[in-house]
């Protein structure tokens, strides 16, 4: 049996982003319904320690802080539900987000689904991310001072995290399985011109090595299939991002890379949708800037529900 519910707004992700819209829009009194997912809390979910995010001098841990994101989008009257939106429809001005039978309909919806790092596909690696092995140099990069450090990839995202990791580490190796790089000729060139920084071709990393800790690697060379092993400290895979926007192909439009297109990163091309953090922004990916695009997308929400009250009540002359 199909059951069908009205809301004023509807936020799809509860990341950073979701959250914050979440809060701003149910202070603003207009009841959110957030679909959190069935593992709500985004990246941050998958992290440690978290040191960069401001108010928190001693550092959080990424879980705790997406708690507190949602402790208080709740206290301000958010509802959220940990199930995963399975399909919608945006071609008519009132939006529909279905889960499963469940059809759930609203004015307005902001799209925060976040995006997903590429991930070698180790189970070693799943079983050490947070202790030595991460995708995001800027989130990771101070833990380790002084340490040897490998970064997986070949392409402009692997170079910009080798160089920020420069910064921190004794030593950065670019792992890459072939024998040349897809990053751009500048970025090749910074990173080759950079004393700390070396690379290990046609290779690539079989196992990940630790008790606890990151301690080594497993690696192969795809021209000799040679195995050795390598020491290190901590493991950065850069091999890219996939942002989760499946359930708005033919809804909304999507760039090369298939994140949703914006003019603004707020304005999506269907009326009365907006758009939030990671799903659109490529480049920073970082929390605080998922928060401040949720925020944005809250406030232009309110913005355009007032807007179409004005405009029924001009309608019906009220």
């Amino acid at each position: 049996m199909t059951t069908q519910t009205e809301h004023k707004l509807i936020i799809i992700g509860s990341g950073p982003a979701g959250l914050t819209a979440a809060i701003y829009a149910a202070r603003a009194d207009l009841e959110p319904l957030v679909f959190a997912g069935g593992q709500y809390g985004g990246q941050l979910m998958l992290t440690t320690d978290v040191e960069n995010y401001p108010g928190f001098v001693d550092g959080i841990l990424g879980p705790e802080l997406m708690e507190k994101f949602r402790a208080q989008a709740e206290r301000f009257g958010a509802q959220i539900r940990n199930e995963d939106v399975t399909r919608v429809d945006f071609s008519s001005p009132v939006h529909r987000v279905w889960v499963d039978d469940a059809e759930f309909r609203a004015h307005c919806v902001i799209v925060a689904t976040g995006a997903s790092a590429l991930w070698l596909g180790l189970d070693s690696e799943t079983a050490l991310r947070g202790r030595g092995v991460s995708s995001c140099a800027t989130c990771d990069g101070a833990f380790f001072k002084d340490k040897d450090i490998l970064v997986v990839g070949g392409g402009d995202t692997a170079l910009e995290e080798a160089l920020f990791l420069t910064r921190f580490g004794r030593k950065v190796t670019v792992v890459h399985r072939r024998d040349q790089l897809r990053a751009s000729k500048i970025m090749q060139q910074r990173a080759m011109e950079n004393p700390k920084i070396s690379f290990l071709w046609d290779t690539t990393i079989e196992d990940i090595l630790g008790d606890g800790r990151v301690s080594g690697v497993r690696l192969r060379n795809h021209k000799t299939q040679a195995t050795s092993e390598r020491d290190c400290d901590a493991v950065f895979i850069a091999i890219g991002h996939r942002p989760n926007t499946e359930l708005f192909s033919g809804q909304l439009e999507l760039d090369q890379k298939g994140y949703i297109a914006s003019s603004d990163g707020v304005h999506t091309t269907v009326d009365g949708v907006f758009v939030a953090g990671d799903v659109f922004d490529a480049r920073y990916r970082q929390a605080v800037t998922a928060a401040g695009m949720g925020c944005r997308a809250a406030m232009e929400a309110e913005r355009y529900l007032e807007s179409e009250k004005a405009r029924e009540a001009a309608f019906t002359g009220h």
